[in-house]
């Protein structure tokens, strides 16, 4: 998952015996290289360097497990961070154009129909050109209804409708396929307050989520994205495309580390299969396997 990530850090804990100020330094680059970001870097290896002082821990190999224990803790998740997957839910899941919003929407469908889920996909993102056709076509894909309006038309307009089918119908899942034009974030924070102002009156009683679909490979502008997003909604976890080995695998320490939002979802692939949990104990252990 993290090849990139992995060889850098094998190379620093086999090249050195004791952890000294430029292990240290050495650690700290090779995190910012493989995407983690100058500031969640630094924030990791204050925290990694004052445990180790704390204990008493000055060897490399006694370091490597405290910044493993930490790394696990850090991005840890647990089953009340899915609790919406059990109930009747509406799911917002939003991105910028090419992170592969619409085929993380496929993917979460496919995935929740294999948990017995009855689903219904909103086209609510009506301005870029060919979402609601993609959309439709994962529908067809993965076998789900998509509701849907033509192209211009009011993504509120589009949510209400569904809203209504989902209730008519008695669904369990509703994912809302929205916009994500950052250039413009005063329209954003409108139009995603109108949806949500629908869902409110509409599905009070629902349980809401909100995932930003990111793609593993921008590094950094990933971060932004994310940023940006937390400030116009309430983010409540990220899906992280193209965790498929061109990925360098920090951004999702980054992610956790300066904005408190959990990676709930990795999607790995093409297929509507390829999108699975995350996974912390398996991503962490990733990063340090011996290559």
């Amino acid at each position: 998952m993290a090849n990139f990530f992995s060889k850098l850090l094998n190379n620093i804990f086999s090249s050195s015996e004791v952890a000294d100020d430029s292990f240290y330094e050495e650690l700290e680059d090779a995190m910012i290289m493989s995407d983690v970001g100058a500031d969640a870097a630094l924030r990791i290896i204050d925290a990694v360097r004052r445990e180790a002082k704390r204990k008493g821990c000055n060897l490399t190999k006694d370091v490597r497990k405290i910044l493993k224990d930490y790394l696990y803790e850090l991005m840890r998740t647990d089953e009340s961070y899915y609790e919406f997957e059990r109930q009747k839910s509406i799911i917002s899941v939003i991105g910028v154009n090419g992170v592969g919003k619409t085929t993380s929407i496929g993917k979460l469908a496919e995935h929740f129909k294999s948990m017995g889920k009855k689903v219904i996909l909103a086209a609510a993102d009506t301005f870029r050109a060919g979402a609601i056709e993609q959309l439709v076509e994962w529908g067809k894909r993965v076998g789900v209804d998509v509701i849907r309006q033509r192209e211009g038309s009011d993504p509120a307009a589009v949510v209400f409708d569904a809203l209504q089918s989902f209730k008519a119908k008695n669904a369990d899942i509703l994912i809302i396929d929205t916009a994500g034009r950052l250039h413009n974030k005063k329209n954003l924070m409108q139009e995603l307050g109108k949806i949500n102002r629908i869902i409110d009156r509409e599905f009070a009683e629902g349980f809401r989520e909100t995932l930003v679909v990111l793609d593993a490979t921008t590094g950094q502008n990933a971060l932004s994205q994310a940023r940006v997003f937390q400030e116009t909604s309430q983010v409540t976890g990220i899906i992280l495309t193209k965790m498929d080995g061109s990925a360098r695998g920090g951004v999702a320490l980054s992610v956790q580390s300066e904005l408190g939002i959990p990676v709930k979802y990795i999607g790995s692939g093409e297929r509507a299969k390829d999108l699975h949990r995350f996974d912390a104990g398996s991503y962490v252990d990733s990063l340090f396997e011996k290559q």
